[in-house]
């Protein structure tokens, strides 16, 4: 499939807008299907008592929640352009910034851990925001960001499952400039950035009838539906795929999770 025309419009306004109603539960069933994965590879970095962390882009801000409540941090700064879900959902030890991590002047602090999540593969300047965020981190400190790959290649089955997906990347890319293609080049710009210790992880979770990956799909489908028709690609397919994710005939690969880590080397201390 030919990548059509990056879009200028933005995630959270024209896409997926902030004040849409059950929003936040879209994206709480995404975090339902990834945060076990992500705790867990925050716990194995060492995320624990006396960390002070950044947490990009927070959403509802479960994950924020998680490093405070079962890995013990000291704190974390839960940063997002729209902070009603976790200004909602406040617990001891989380603070919350209303921010855009774009801007220049972004520059909340130094941090243990600093952390991303289906964030930079909606936004334009990766290479500059993954530098950026480097420099947030303490020397002795960890970057981890995580972003979508997309499983449907063109030899994928063509399945109501892959019709859609297919038209909702290219119908994000067009809209609000989302593209997942930067991201396996992620742990080459995390080395770029001066971090030791690069390496990666991926995780695809099974889409299974009525499971919160298959219903965040579905739910992301209908929000994105007017971007996706805009293609040409999907037609009327979306009720179609959300039918077939509902059913025994699913057999199809999710996007993936892939997670990236790198460690700012303890001599960068002046």
């Amino acid at each position: 499939m030919t990548a059509g025309p990056r879009g200028h419009g933005r995630y959270g306004e024209d896409v997926f807008r902030f004040g849409q109603p059950h929003e936040d539960e879209r994206i709480d069933r995404g975090a339902l299907a990834y945060d076990d994965i992500t705790l867990a590879r925050l716990r194995s970095l060492g995320a624990g008592p006396g960390w002070r962390c950044l947490d990009v882009g927070a959403g509802t801000g479960t994950v924020s929640r998680r490093l405070l409540d079962e890995a013990g941090v000291t704190s974390v700064l839960a940063v997002d352009r729209d902070v009603r879900f976790l200004t909602e959902r406040s617990v001891p030890g989380l603070d919350v910034l209303e921010a855009d991590i774009t801007a220049p002047d972004f520059a909340p602090g130094r941090f243990r851990l600093v952390h991303a999540r289906f964030v930079l593969m909606h936004l334009p300047e990766r290479e500059r925001l993954i530098g950026a965020l480097a420099g947030l981190v303490a020397p002795g400190g960890v970057v981890v960001l995580g972003d979508a790959v997309d499983l449907t290649s063109d030899r994928a089955p063509g399945t109501p499952y892959t019709v859609v997906m297919r038209a909702m990347w290219q119908g994000l890319r067009e809209t609000i400039g989302t593209d997942v293609s930067w991201v396996p080049s992620y742990p080459q710009l995390l080395r770029g950035a001066g971090l030791v210790g690069v390496a990666a992880e991926m995780y695809v979770p099974p889409l299974l009838p009525g499971s919160p990956i298959s219903r965040f799909w579905a739910d992301t489908w209908e929000r994105s539906r007017a971007a996706m028709l805009a293609t040409g690609l999907a037609d009327d397919a979306v009720d179609t795929a959300v039918r077939y994710l509902d059913s025994d005939e699913c057999a199809a690969l999710s996007a993936g999770l892939l997670t990236v880590w790198g460690r700012k080397p303890e001599e960068a201390r002046s």
